[in-house]
């Protein structure tokens, strides 16, 4: 990243513009033409970034990773983002082979079985379908918010993925819950009906269940792992990109 970009992005994510978050979008996608895509799962953060980078005609490509397994609200909201806007959000699918092998040797629910099969599916419906998706990209865009975890409360707006090669760049990363929103309301952006239903963290259907009132936002995924073992391997955190102050 280029000193002149890294001052940009430094000012404009600076606390006092944290909610301007179309600006910062565009300079990345002036700075890396045709190189920044942004991955979405249609949750409520998603559907910010999304709305702003349709409805801004910011040059930055959507895609979503279609596991199977997805709850049938998620297509829902898929459907109707795409009818919004009338836009293309790019879909990634496991490898057919990969998981006509792991499903054959394990079961469909081997996930339930054990830390290690659970692993090897999220990696086979998710981690090699995003390495994919972001071959020979230069920035990868995610909704990634602190509120979400306490691990994620020290994350830089900006790092380097060591694994995929690429700039992460986290727009929303200290927005609060309340203004996602808001935002959702006032800009009558679609959003999953889950959500009202007490899903926080949305991922496949096996996976995910809603939380009840006063458990960590990350209780509803994989619920039955112990806490320290719930990720999936898309967001492994290193090095971060230097912002100067």
């Amino acid at each position: 990243m280029s000193d002149s970009l890294t001052d940009n992005l430094s000012r404009l994510t600076h606390q006092n513009d944290r909610l301007n978050i179309g600006t910062p979008l565009s300079v990345l996608a002036a700075e890396y033409p045709g190189k920044v895509v942004f991955s979405s799962s249609f949750s409520f953060e998603d559907q910010v970034i999304t709305h702003e980078i349709f409805s801004k005609g910011i040059d930055i490509e959507i895609f979503t990773l279609d596991t199977g397994r997805l709850f049938a609200e998620t297509y829902s909201v898929w459907n109707s983002t795409i009818e919004k806007y009338n836009a293309r959000i790019n879909a990634y699918y496991p490898d057919a082979a990969d998981l006509q092998a792991f499903v054959a040797a394990k079961g469909p629910n081997a996930f339930y079985a054990s830390v290690d099969n659970r692993k090897s599916c999220c990696h086979i419906r998710k981690v090699e379908p995003l390495r994919r998706a972001l071959a020979g990209k230069a920035v990868w865009i995610t909704g990634l918010r602190a509120e979400h975890s306490a691990n994620r409360q020290d994350l830089p707006m900006v790092e380097w993925d060591e694994a995929n090669q690429v700039i992460k760049y986290h727009p929303i990363l200290h927005w609060t819950t309340e203004e996602v929103k808001q935002y959702i309301r006032q800009h009558q952006v679609p959003y999953n009906p889950l959500h009202d239903k007490g899903f926080v963290s949305i991922g496949c259907a096996p996976c995910t269940r809603a939380i009840k009132p006063g458990e960590d936002f990350r209780a509803g995924r994989w619920w039955w792992e112990d806490a320290s073992k719930k990720e999936c391997g898309l967001h492994t955190h290193a090095a971060p990109v230097e912002l100067k102050a």
